[in-house]
């Protein structure tokens, strides 16, 4: 089967990016695997609310019985009483059991919700992050998943309680008299009249730009944080401090704009739901009815207690749809990144045979439509090592992240052991490609398991040759608990330490294509030396694609790559090209020139003079 037969059954049988699954659901549509627990949270607090309403229904019986003209009749006093007791019982026991299952599925919603953005964020194009805010996509993981709390554990018993107690207390109040039942209701009418004030697009959208002046804060400050050596060093805390300053300023405008525009209403609300006022409502009312002889006195007790108890779920039920309202706004931010298209996976993967690389025609481009790559067509040999240089810009850092499938090309293929990358499964894939780039991160974890993360059933001894061929045993033995030093607790690496451990973690996994983005950068030069002997020693048959900007990495480059605005400009062996006085020959006076004063490297002594 051809490269071509093999892109032509790729798109026949690739399915489409999985997106239908998590961009067109919903709040309810991403809690349906949890709905029979969500479903008795809201049954037991239905019988919860309901056995609620027996002590006051009792008090209300009670007085109505004692202030009756006649004898009391104590056998009914007696039932009354137990009856509230029991429904007080009642209430209690469903109520603490709808609150301990709504936590428990609570923490279930946001194991699971995390777990699939861990899931799909390890999925996803490494170019994605590059695009996002660091502390945005904190906030969505963190804050976003957080927020679902409130709606999960808290508001459906506030709903539950907003509808139905009111529901059972006016059909009880209409059963004595409708007239005070309908003044009653005239502070929840003006509570309710008021909401739709605070749903309007003006409203909603100041809920928006407060979520988003939320997330530039977060975002600040994670950059500062991250950059605190750099602004340390030179100098720029001002600057640094502006962008903190800008955002808060930005929130604390659109939090005045927003507090401005509700603060009235809600202020009207509270007013209107306040017990004072309602009692007020329903003396006045009553006092009226009983003056024209149209209500008994004893009568006006229901109206007393239970008119305080449909305000009180009607306030709450305000509080619930805010978070609701939050919740759903939340939820919409974790479908945006569920809903981010993975890099697919072949239906049949195919593995390569051997590990010969080749670029056929690659271009590449971002979603901006910034083509980076044009027309690539390189080969890299098993047994080789691939130098590629240019200036800052010129696509290099986007060419070698193609190998690793980090990205895919937008137009040609990347063919490694005669298999389309698109073809090869990921596992096969990265037991296949290895890699080393300049910014490292390094895992909560011992140095042994950040060293063997790629093989983790390396012994031991196989972790200590690896660091050694890394240049970086010496260093691990002298922290506190050597190779059991967990990295960030008592083991602090530098970041030249920390290159090497991951170069390390590279040369374990024995895969045999390697690629390297100046991966030693911040090495100091005897050991960026001994790191370019031990991959010299262990070049053997493995294919190495390597950013370069230090002449020595260069000189033991079998072919060196000149980039220039995403085209190859010039490419073949150091000498060769140095000879030619092209954009190489450029690179290496001007490198030169920035290095005077160090041992100087000749051309004569560059391997590609070298037979191999």
């Amino acid at each position: 089967m051809t490269t071509t037969d093999l892109a032509q059954a790729r798109e026949q049988s690739t399915p489409p990016p999985d997106t239908a699954s998590t961009t067109g659901q919903s709040l309810a549509g991403l809690l349906r695997p949890h709905a029979w627990s969500f479903a008795a949270v809201i049954v037991f607090q239905v019988i919860g609310a309901l056995a609620g309403l027996a002590p006051l229904l009792a008090v209300v019986e009670l007085g109505r019985t004692l202030l009756s003209p006649g004898p009391v009749d104590h056998d009914h006093v007696w039932f009354v009483v137990l009856a509230g007791a029991a429904g007080l019982f009642v209430r209690l026991l469903f109520t603490a059991s709808s609150s301990g299952i709504g936590h428990l599925l609570d923490g279930q919603v946001q194991l699971s919700f995390r777990r699939q953005l861990a899931a799909r964020l390890g999925r996803v194009p490494i170019g994605w992050f590059a695009r996002r805010r660091t502390g945005e996509l904190a906030k969505v993981v963190g804050d976003d998943v957080s927020a679902v709390h409130p709606f999960i554990a808290h508001t459906p018993g506030e709903l539950i309680s907003a509808f139905v107690v009111p529901l059972v207390s006016l059909v009880y109040l209409f059963t004595v008299d409708w007239r005070l039942t309908l003044i009653t209701l005239i502070p929840v009418a003006l509570a309710v009249a008021l909401v739709p004030l605070m749903m309007t697009p003006a409203r909603l959208r100041e809920q928006q730009e407060f979520d988003g002046a939320m997330g530039r804060i977060a975002s600040s400050v994670v950059e500062f944080v991250q950059g605190i050596s750099v602004v340390k060093a030179f100098g720029g805390s001002g600057r640094a401090h502006r962008a903190f300053l800008t955002a808060v300023d930005d929130f604390t405008g659109v939090f005045s704009r927003m507090v401005h525009g509700i603060s009235g209403i809600g202020a009207g609300m509270q007013v209107a739901l306040s017990p004072p006022f309602v009692l007020l409502v329903v003396l006045i009312g009553g006092t009226a009815l009983i003056a024209s002889g149209g209500l008994a006195p004893a009568d006006l007790l229901p109206f007393l207690l239970l008119g305080l108890g449909l305000t009180a779920p009607v306030a709450a039920l305000g509080h619930g749809f805010d978070e609701l309202q939050a919740a759903r706004r939340a939820v919409g931010r974790i479908r945006d990144v569920l809903g981010v298209p993975s890099l697919p996976e072949p239906a049949r993967p195919v593995a390569p045979r051997g590990h010969r690389v080749e670029l056929r025609d690659v271009r590449f481009a971002y979603d901006d439509g910034r083509e980076v790559l044009r027309g690539i067509d390189l080969v890299l040999e098993p047994g080789t090592v691939t130098a590629i240089v240019g200036p800052s810009g010129s696509g290099k850092s986007t060419l070698v992240q193609l190998l690793p499938r980090f990205f895919d090309p937008t137009h040609g293929s990347v063919v490694l052991g005669g298999a389309d990358l698109r073809d090869i499964g990921s596992r096969e894939l990265y037991r296949t490609v290895s890699f080393v780039f300049q910014e490292v991160r390094l895992l909560r974890a011992s140095v042994a398991d950040n060293i063997a993360l790629a093989v983790p059933h390396a012994g031991r001894d196989e972790v200590m040759r690896a660091a050694r061929l890394a240049n970086v045993h010496d260093r691990v033995l002298e922290l506190p608990r050597g190779y059991d030093s967990v990295i960030g607790e008592d083991a602090g690496l530098s970041g030249g330490e920390a290159q090497r451990i991951s170069l390390a973690r590279a040369l374990l996994s024995a895969a045999p294509v390697l690629v390297l983005d100046e991966a030693t950068a911040f090495a100091d030069p005897h050991t960026e030396r001994a790191v370019r002997r031990a991959l010299a020693t262990l070049t053997g048959d493995r294919t190495i694609l390597v950013i370069a900007h230090r002449l020595e990495t260069v000189a033991d480059a079998d072919t060196v790559v000149v980039l220039e605005n995403g085209s190859i400009a010039e490419r073949g062996r150091p000498a060769e090209l140095l000879a030619q006085g092209g954009k190489f020959a450029a690179f290496w006076r001007s490198h030169r020139s920035a290095t005077a004063g160090e041992p100087e490297t000749h051309p004569d002594q560059l391997r590609g003079d070298q037979p191999r």
